[in-house]
């Protein structure tokens, strides 16, 4: 085998680290760095369409759960 030749002739100045550069992903599998990204479950995504459709159902939820809060007596107590 012959031994491969990884050196580069190039023009940038020797401060010019490129090693030490991150790569950025291009695609739709890649990170955007304005917003968050959660990954749903096979199952769960099945259900709903898009993006818009779920954040609409949590919404729903946060609001019927914020309304009914329960209340408890608490689990000391022998009332």
């Amino acid at each position: 085998m012959k031994k491969v030749d990884t050196e580069m002739n190039d023009e940038l100045r020797p401060e010019y680290d490129l090693k030490s550069l991150r790569v950025r992903k291009v695609g739709p599998k890649r990170k955007s760095f304005r917003e968050q990204s959660i990954q749903l479950e096979p199952d769960v995504a099945a259900i709903f369409p898009d993006s818009e459709s779920v954040n609409e159902a949590l919404r729903f939820l946060i609001r019927i759960t914020r309304e009914h809060k329960p209340t408890f007596t608490g689990a000391d107590s022998n009332d």
